[in-house]
């Protein structure tokens, strides 16, 4: 048995890649070096209940044992998977206290300790920094499992995140520029337009018109876009909002439910996603007295209340906001609006103030994830979020999409772009 398994990792080294090598040799030293380390690390115990034999035939008592809980190791690309089962008193507090002791002995750059199933512990131990390995992402074209999951990339040890978009109205992504809010967005749409049961509108308040910018590609596979100009902006969301209440007033004579995430989306009635990026082109308050100025503070008062219906009413009836800005503070996402998003995610911040408001004041209490953290250009493509699930916040490294693969998906997709209003006024005359 031994040699059919000394084989098998034979093989499986052979094959890897140069990362994958050293991990397996890593993975390797963790196995064989566990009897030993795991006493000096304080994951032992020491079983003191006599044996049924109290007094050996030769007269000797025997030594109470040591008993160490077992594991199983699996190495990847980035370093070790260690799954643990507890002893009593050697569970998962004893592991989270010795977790840097591991981490020097696995020569990891760290180590975390998480529950996986009862009386079982998953450790991740990483031996390079994930969140400075640029990742790219190469959408395959196929429909997604899930239209609601929001695949978002590796966290700080390699394991994947994602973000349940069901019953979620809002979503707020903030960063300086040129540090990955765009390719964020362009993998979300990207992996979900090969879906007929989600449809797109998008506000880019860094462009003129649809032909220009980082949706450009994309553009063809949303059924409505616009650019930079207030008084079109207030024109869809306004459409939108016309939407959402006649949507409020068929669903239950449609779908037979009150919330259609209940029944999910589907082509005829498909999840509605609101994308708007720099979001304070379209909310600041303009000051001034003379009547252009007074007609675009009108037009951004009116915005702002036009997209806090659709966050605060939307959620129940399939819509859902997506709001980028640099600095999520009150003048750039109105505080009304950004309060009541669930889901938020920050890129590099340059100041603390910056980073409370993007992300909550919970942000103080971990200076580790804090996206202050996050100026150096090795971290261009990495975010920091509360995890759904977890406590605290943590860091993702989010990948890079080409804009080549984002206009293959675009045309190969483009066919499935329709108006959700014209797509709910069929249902209603069918009901």
């Amino acid at each position: 048995m031994a040699s059919i398994w000394a084989v098998l990792w034979l093989v499986r080294y052979v094959r890897a890649d140069t990362m994958t090598r050293a991990s397996i040799r890593q993975a390797v030293r963790v196995r064989f070096g566990w009897r030993r380390l795991a006493p000096m690390a304080g994951l032992s115990v020491t079983d003191k209940t006599p044996p049924t034999v109290v007094v050996a035939p030769d007269g000797k008592v025997p030594k109470p044992r040591v008993l160490i809980p077992k594991i199983k190791v699996a190495p990847d690309r980035y370093g070790v998977l260690v799954r643990a089962e507890c002893l009593p008193k050697v569970s998962l507090g004893e592991f989270q206290r010795a977790a840097p002791y591991l981490a020097d002995a696995w020569r990891c750059a760290r180590v975390s300790v998480l529950p996986d199933t009862p009386g079982r512990l998953l450790i991740r131990g990483v031996r390079m920094d994930p969140l400075i390995v640029r990742t790219d992402h190469t959408p395959t074209g196929a429909p997604p499992e899930e239209i609601a999951t929001w695949h978002l990339g590796l966290d700080e040890y390699a394991q994947p995140v994602s973000v349940s978009l069901a019953d979620v109205p809002g979503v707020t992504v903030a960063g300086l520029p040129g540090f990955g809010k765009t390719s964020l967005l362009n993998r979300f749409l990207c992996d979900t337009a090969p879906s007929d049961a989600i449809q797109y509108a998008v506000a880019d308040g860094k462009v003129t018109s649809s032909a220009e910018g980082d949706y450009a590609e994309l553009a063809q596979r949303a059924f409505a876009f616009v650019g930079d100009d207030l008084g079109e902006a207030n024109a869809l969301f306004t459409r939108l909002v016309e939407l959402r209440r006649a949507r409020s007033a068929a669903i239950r004579s449609v779908l037979g439910v009150k919330n259609m995430w209940h029944v999910g989306p589907s082509a005829a009635w498909p999840l509605t996603v609101l994308i708007i990026d720099e979001a304070h082109t379209y909310f600041r308050e303009h000051k001034g007295s003379d009547p252009q100025t007074k007609k675009l503070a009108a037009l951004a008062a009116e915005n702002a209340r036009l997209v806090e219906d659709l966050v605060k009413k939307g959620r129940s009836v399939g819509m859902l906001v997506i709001i980028a800005t640099q600095k999520a503070t009150g003048d750039a996402i109105p505080t009304f609006i950004r309060d009541v998003c669930p889901v938020g995610l920050s890129f590099a911040q340059k100041t603390a103030e910056a980073a409370v408001v993007a992300l909550g004041e919970d942000i103080r209490n971990w200076p580790d994830a804090n996206p202050t953290a996050l100026q150096d250009p090795v971290y261009v493509g990495v975010a920091s979020m509360a995890h759904q699930g977890r406590p605290g916040f943590t860091r993702v490294r989010t990948p890079y999409v080409a804009d080549t693969d984002a206009d293959r998906i675009a045309a190969a997709t483009a066919h499935l772009t329709r108006d959700p209003a014209e797509l709910l006024a069929q249902l209603v005359k069918a009901a």
